[in-house]
């Protein structure tokens, strides 16, 4: 089986390196490693269109060698499955493991999760990781210690175990690991975090240009049964099925029931 692992913090972090050593001790596996040079946290399903991409070859502690790029987590499925390594068409991307959980409406903002999206693109499986730190915390702020060895060990099973593990096509597994050993692991859906943002003047230098921070305390429903906030600060492994399916099909037929078509004439005279 040939594993893509990638990750939005960075080759060098201390997660995708976690990971790394756990599935390349599998067999039968062929590991390519393709990540951002640096940090690339919050950046979604971005991608680059408007230059080149550098890659350059990292050298990893045990002799082997992987790619890094100054693109985002996307760029590097792309990268890859346009045949950045010759030979090598992955069978299932691996994104993580990440420093701070992805859980919730966070999913949306994270560049990990966004990596195994563009795997389902793709039509391959994919896998995003995410690791609490031990400080426990549950907003986006990530803790300063990490211990990985839970995640990427489970992971590792999960991608050994790939043919019996019931996984649906065009499905991706969000895991979630809390900061503690693991008390089991759960099957969940996406939980709802309400953020307290705040719009905070930073630096008024200038009288035209002025510096502000937006982002203030985030409040999780750490209470809602079966969301993956709930089995995170229960102790548990949190595995969310997700797809890419975005189309509220509830609101179909109501918005059907609609004339919209008669909306189009008055907009024609306003052009007009």
């Amino acid at each position: 089986m040939k594993v893509l692992l990638t990750n939005d913090d960075g080759i060098e972090a201390e997660g995708i390196n976690a990971l790394r050593r756990a599935l390349v001790e599998l067999p039968g596996i062929e590991l390519l490693v393709v990540a951002p040079d640096g940090n690339r946290s919050a950046t979604a399903r971005s991608i680059t269109t408007r230059r080149p991409l550098w890659v350059e070859e990292v050298d990893f502690e045990d002799g082997t060698i992987g790619y890094a790029t100054d693109g985002t987590p996307v760029d590097c499925v792309r990268l890859t499955r346009l045949g950045l390594v010759e030979g090598f068409m992955p069978d299932i991307v691996v994104s993580g493991i990440n420093h701070g959980l992805n859980i919730g409406d966070d999913v949306t903002y994270s560049g990990t999760v966004a990596a195994a999206f563009e795997a389902l693109l793709l039509q391959l499986p994919g896998i995003a990781v995410s690791q609490q730190s031990t400080a426990r915390e549950t907003d986006f702020r990530q803790g300063e210690r990490f211990d990985f060895s839970a995640a990427a060990a489970f992971t590792a099973r999960i991608v050994e175990e790939l043919d019996s593990v019931p996984f649906e096509t065009g499905t991706l597994l969000n895991v979630n690991v809390p900061g503690m050993h693991p008390d089991g692991a759960e099957v969940t859906r996406l939980g709802k975090r309400f953020y307290r943002d705040v719009l905070e003047l930073a630096d008024e230098a200038h009288p035209r240009r002025r510096r502000f921070h937006i982002y203030g305390d985030a409040q999780d429903l750490v209470d809602d049964a079966g969301t993956d906030i709930a089995a995170v600060a229960a102790g548990r492994i949190s595995v969310t099925p997700i797809h890419f399916d975005l189309t509220s099909h509830a609101g179909l037929e109501p918005l059907r029931g609609y004339d919209l078509a008669s909306l189009i004439a008055p907009a024609a005279r306003e052009v007009e």
